[in-house]
C-alpha cells in the first residue's frame, strides 16, 4: 500500500518495541508523524530516524498517555503543527510480571492507567476531532491475551479485555450515528519488544515471551495494514488464532495448560540482578529500540496474517479452482 504518503499519523508508545517499528513502517510510506512516549532522548532518536527513512515530517512529543490532559494537549499540538489527524495509533503499555499476591495496589493501577486508560483518552482525544470531519482511522494495538487471560500478568490481561470491551461499545455508537470514523483492533501474539527488559516484576528471573513470538515489524505490518483495510478486528500470528479458538471451544484445558505451563513458561534460567531499573513510573534511559533480546527465536513471518491480509486473492482463488474443477468433470461427462 501508499497510501500513507502525506497522511498524518499518530503513534503511542512509539519510542521502542511495537511503536517504534510502527514508526518506521509509516515513515518508509511517506507519512507525517507524531510520536508520544516519556523519554525524551529515546523519542528524539526515533523522530530523527523517522524523517531518516521517508517522513517529510516528524515530531516527538513526550507525554505520559496515563493523564488525559497530557495526550489532549498532544492531540492539539499535533494539528497545528502537522495538520489534521488521519491515523491515531494506541500502542502505549506497561505492566507488572508478578503473581497478582505480590502486586502493590499503586502498581496495578498504573498498569491500568497506562494500558487501558492511556487507549481511551487517544481514543477520546482522536474521536474529538476526527467525528466533525466525519474521517480517521483509530487502531488499538491489542493482544491475544484480550481474550486469554495467563498467570503473572492479572493488570496487562485485564486492561487488554478492557479495551475490548470499550472498543466495541465505541465502534456500536459510531455505526448508531452513520459514522465514516473506522476503529480497528490489531490482536498481537508475543513479540519480540525490549518490555522483557523493563518491566516491572517481582520474579526473581528474567521474563520472557511465552511459546511462539514474532518480530515487531510483523506486529508493525500488520497495524500498517488494518490502518487502512477497515476491518474491524485482525488477529495475527497462528499462535493468536488458535488462542482465541481454543478458548471459545476448550477454555478449561487452556486453564490447566496454563496452570501447569505459564508460570515457569514466561521465565528464563538466568536471574535478574537486583539492582535491574524498571519503567512502570518512569522512563528507563537508554538505546532501546523495536527490538528486545528475544531475536534468535523471533519469527518474522506469519502465514495466518499472509492470509488475512490476501483474503479477496484467496477467495478468488478458490473459486478459480473451484470452476476449474466443475469444468473438468464436465468435460468427463
Amino acid at each position: 500500500m501508499s497510501k500513507a504518503r502525506n497522511e498524518v499519523v499518530v503513534i503511542t508508545g512509539a519510542s521502542a518495541g511495537i511503536g517504534r517499528a510502527a514508526v518506521q513502517q509509516f515513515a518508509r510510506r511517506g507519512a507525517r508523524i507524531a510520536l508520544i512516549a516519556r523519554d525524551p532522548d529515546r523519542l528524539e532518536a526515533a523522530r530523527a530516524e523517522a524523517e531518516r527513512l521517508g517522513s517529510p515530517h516528524a515530531i516527538a512529543i513526550s507525554a505520559d498517555t496515563a493523564d488525559h490532559d497530557q495526550v489532549e494537549a498532544a492531540a492539539e499540538r499535533v494539528e497545528n503543527e502537522l495538520g489534521p489527524i488521519d491515523i491515531w495509533v494506541n500502542n502505549a503499555m506497561a505492566t507488572v510480571f508478578a503473581p497478582f499476591a505480590d502486586i502493590a495496589p499503586e502498581d496495578f493501577r498504573r498498569v491500568t492507567d497506562v494500558t487501558y486508560h492511556g487507549f481511551v483518552w487517544g481514543t477520546m482525544a482522536a474521536l474529538k476531532r476526527m467525528r466533525p470531519r466525519d474521517r480517521g482511522t483509530i487502531v488499538q494495538v491489542s493482544s491475544a491475551l484480550a481474550y486469554r487471560s495467563i498467570p503473572l500478568q492479572s493488570p496487562y490481561c485485564g486492561a487488554k479485555h478492557a479495551i475490548k470491551g470499550f472498543t466495541q461499545s465505541v465502534r456500536t455508537e459510531l455505526e448508531h450515528d452513520h459514522s465514516n470514523v473506522h476503529v480497528a483492533v490489531v490482536d498481537m501474539p508475543g513479540v519480540n519488544t525490549p518490555q522483557f527488559e523493563w518491566c516491572k516484576t517481582t520474579l526473581t528471573h528474567h521474563p520472557q515471551p511465552i511459546g511462539t513470538y514474532y518480530q515487531p515489524e510483523l506486529a508493525a505490518r500488520a497495524i500498517y495494514w488494518a490502518a487502512h483495510a477497515r476491518r474491524a478486528e485482525i488477529c495475527v500470528g497462528y499462535p493468536t488464532l488458535a488462542t482465541m479458538l481454543a478458548e471459545k471451544f476448550v477454555p478449561r484445558v487452556l486453564d490447566r495448560y496454563l496452570a501447569r505451563k505459564g508460570v515457569a513458561g514466561q521465565q528464563r534460567a538466568d536471574t535478574i540482578p537486583a539492582d535491574r531499573p524498571d519503567n512502570l513510573w518512569r522512563p528507563v534511559p537508554g538505546p532501546y529500540a523495536a527490538h528486545g533480546t528475544f531475536d534468535a527465536g523471533a519469527s518474522t513471518r506469519s502465514l495466518q496474517l499472509w492470509a488475512t491480509t490476501h483474503r479477496g486473492w484467496l477467495l478468488a482463488g478458490m473459486g478459480a479452482a473451484g470452476i476449474a474443477l466443475g469444468l473438468r468433470q464436465l468435460r468427463r461427462h
